[in-house]
């Protein structure tokens, strides 16, 4: 809000105007599951509950769809993020005004790009339950 703030009244729009447009985004898509993970180790870790977060499954259909829940995630967060640096954009009112916001949109793509490599990965080899081990305790 206080980039926006800023930017509207007059401020030259710089490389941190982009970055809390980048921040905003990612906060409000893994906010609130980022807040529900910490809480759920710091009551495991003081004996509020036995178990902790639970964890992503490793195999199977759980995973491919795990793996592809996270990529939607950022790429909602990008979204957002690229919205509200479009929004600045168009409250300098100035292209030429505008290129040290739009220097955080690089690292998003390439994050966005680079994240998409796990969820592919994942579906083409998802791998494989654990094969229990065979009882070695009669050898």
């Amino acid at each position: 809000m206080a980039t926006v703030i800023s930017v509207r009244g007059g401020a030259e729009p710089d490389i941190w105007h982009g970055l809390s447009a980048a921040y905003l985004g990612l906060t409000v898509v893994y906010g609130h599951s980022t807040l529900r993970w910490a809480d759920q180790k710091f009551a495991k870790r003081f004996g509020e509950t036995p178990a902790g977060p639970t964890p992503e499954p490793l195999y199977g259909r759980q995973a491919i769809a795990a793996a592809w829940r996270s990529w939607l995630r950022f790429l909602l967060a990008y979204t957002l993020s690229v919205s509200l640096t479009a929004a600045l954009v168009a409250l300098t009112g100035d292209s030429q005004d505008s290129g040290p916001l739009l220097v955080w949109l690089n690292p998003l793509t390439k994050i966005l790009i680079y994240s998409l490599i796990w969820p592919v990965i994942t579906t083409l080899r998802p791998g494989r339950p654990p094969q229990p081990q065979p009882d070695s305790a009669g050898s």
